[in-house]
């Protein structure tokens, strides 16, 4: 698979995720199981080496008690934020 272009958005989600798994309390092996995936991917896509699959996008935001859409909104709000204050547009 080809690298992203967007590595800032990459990196937003990654926070996210890491962010709300957090503030569950729940480890990266209780997260894994919630999705049904396994521990290293989460581990990976906290630190944006991964890039989820829709399917997998489903099943994350679930396991993060989000809906997709609220996930995507928040993983794009913090995306933004990085860019304002970066001075991307």
């Amino acid at each position: 698979m080809r690298p992203s272009k967007n590595q800032e958005l990459i990196q937003a989600m990654a926070v996210e995720i890491k962010a709300r798994r957090r503030a569950l309390e729940l480890s990266q092996e209780d997260l894994a199981g919630r999705c049904e995936l396994d521990r290293p991917y989460i581990s990976l896509m906290e630190v944006a080496r991964k890039q989820p699959t829709i399917s997998v996008l489903l099943r994350l935001a679930e396991g993060l008690e989000y809906s997709l859409p609220e996930f995507m909104k928040r993983v794009m709000k913090r995306y933004q934020h990085e860019r304002d204050a970066s001075g991307l547009r």
